[in-house]
């Protein structure tokens, strides 16, 4: 116990010379950081030019802390994509390098930026990469880069497959007589080309079916086709007939010779299914087809 005894007076003693040691009436300095210059917002940033003249986009550019005078701060931007101010858009302080100023008692500035639309009719895309420099108020380690796209409004060419991904809860469909609304959903896709991709589509007909995978191609944007092949085995005839002749077989169903390819719109976020529908026995071997027309009408 004595030893533990001696730890403590130890420990009292430390602590009181470290009270003693603390001179309260004496001012100590206290350190600030150095202001610093940032981007506000997202990292990279979305720049829909849909209307002529495109409205100016403000690219925020802030400050750590706020000043009693104007501060200002540089920026450089890279063209990416091969964007060239003046043509594509314009930066009234500067095109590739400019300086924005933030005012006393504020801290935040805008860059404005202003797309020529005509550009974006057709589906280009644009990105601009803006970075801060010095001289000027230093850049911060963090938000010191924004990427801003610059792009028109939706085009039928740009075709990101997984933005069709989901439910279609306004489905309806004629098969011999108008049925829905009701609910269908594609719950994968592929890329298949540059151009080209499968989707997998559930709950076609409403009745139990199982999934069928579709072709899509968007190669002409101005005719989007939607085309599958003959997959057998989707359900038990019954869902299709009554007849007890077919009790044994299942549905098949293949592209229309007749109705044609269905199409897409990936603005839309609609698809027009186009499908014969035919029947096939238990091993896959075709038995014949219906001459009704199925036409699947799918909506979001």
């Amino acid at each position: 116990m004595k030893y533990l005894n001696n730890l403590s007076i130890l420990s009292i003693l430390a602590v009181t010379l470290i009270l003693v040691g603390c001179d309260k009436t004496k001012p100590y300095d206290v350190v600030v950081p150095p202001p610093q210059a940032h981007f506000v917002g997202k990292e990279i940033q979305v720049y829909k030019a849909e209307v002529n003249p495109a409205p100016v986009y403000n690219v925020v550019v802030g400050t750590t802390d706020v000043a009693k005078t104007d501060r200002t701060v540089t920026y450089n931007v890279t063209s990416i994509s091969g964007a060239v101010g003046g043509n594509q858009f314009t930066i009234a302080s500067g095109n590739t390098t400019g300086t924005v100023t933030i005012k006393a008692g504020e801290a935040v500035a805008n860059i404005a930026v202003q797309a020529n639309a005509a550009s974006y009719t057709s589906g280009r895309k644009d990105t601009l990469m803006f970075t801060l420099a010095e001289p000027s108020v230093r850049p911060a380690a963090f938000m010191d880069t924004v990427y801003l796209v610059l792009r028109g409004p939706c085009f039928e060419g740009d075709v990101t497959l997984t933005d069709l991904l989901g439910d279609y809860a306004n489905t309806n469909e004629d098969f011999g007589g108008a049925y829905g609304p009701y609910t269908t959903s594609i719950s994968s896709v592929i890329q298949t080309g540059a151009t080209t991709g499968d989707i997998v589509v559930e709950n076609i007909y409403d009745y139990g079916w199982a999934p069928i995978t579709f072709h899509l191609d968007w190669t002409d944007p101005a005719n989007r086709l939607v085309t599958l092949d003959r997959q057998t085995n989707i359900a038990a005839a019954s869902t299709v007939t009554s007849n007890p002749a077919y009790s044994s077989y299942l549905v098949m169903v293949g592209p229309s010779p007749t109705a044609g390819p269905g199409t897409f719109s990936i603005c839309n976020q609609t698809l027009t299914l186009k499908i014969r529908v035919g029947l096939n026995s238990a091993a896959g071997t075709p038995l014949g087809w219906f001459g009704t027309p199925y036409t699947v009408n799918m909506a979001r």
